[in-house]
């Protein structure tokens, strides 16, 4: 056994593949996050606007963006609207899955924002609070609060979706792991391996919003 893990983690350098394999899931599923989080927060902004227009675009942007595989996104994205560009295929990877967190990030925060107490923010009206003000200090607390065990879920889910993106020739931890199970004739071993790195990865983010509540309900307590 240790001859075998020898050959899929050591021999030849796997680990530094492995590594910067990973380092590529990181960057896309980083960038995507964040930007997705951004684009997703104007979208749910334009979703609940009182203006007509905007309101239809964000919805069918939202239903078709939710309803569509990924996959096909991705090769939507590289092999047809960005096939003449000069774009990167990773920068190509971060537009596709920003484009789709977006729309889920903008469903989960309307959802979020309908769930909570809308008489709070009456009250904090007629205190003479502002209208950014009420949001800001009553509405978003509670909106974040209601949103990040999905909010979480979201994020580990962007990390395995991002497995799919060795199909635009970039090389992830999945297409890493996969070149390496041809290379050594151990697909089993070596596919357990890149998912045991998967599954640390969800737990490094289930670690961090767990430590994230604890840090708030501290906060909260001292105050």
């Amino acid at each position: 056994m240790s001859e075998i893990l020898y050959r899929i983690l050591i021999q030849g350098g796997s680990y530094k593949v492995i590594f910067n394999g990973l380092l590529a899931t990181l960057r896309i599923s980083c960038f995507s996050l964040i930007i997705g989080t951004i684009l997703g927060a104007l979208i749910c902004m334009l979703r609940m606007s009182r203006v007509k227009v905007f309101k239809f675009i964000s919805s069918v942007y939202i239903l078709i963006l939710r309803g569509s595989p990924v996959l096909m996104l991705l090769m939507l994205m590289y092999y047809g609207i960005f096939a003449r560009s000069s774009l990167e295929a990773e920068t190509i990877a971060v537009i596709t899955f920003s484009l789709n967190v977006a729309a889920h990030i903008a469903e989960l925060l309307r959802a979020s924002i309908d769930a909570t107490d809308y008489g709070q923010v009456e009250a904090a009206r007629t205190l003479g609070f502002s209208a950014w003000q009420a949001f800001r200090l009553v509405t978003l607390p509670q909106v974040i609060r209601i949103a990040k065990p999905v909010y979480q879920s979201t994020t580990i889910n962007l990390i395995q979706w991002t497995s799919v993106v060795g199909y635009v020739s970039i090389t992830d931890l999945t297409r890493v792991i996969n070149n390496i199970a041809s290379r050594t004739m151990q697909p089993m071993i070596t596919i357990i391996i890149g998912m045991l790195i998967y599954l640390g990865l969800a737990y490094i983010i289930h670690g961090i919003f767990a430590l994230s509540d604890y840090l708030q309900t501290r906060r909260e307590e001292a105050a």
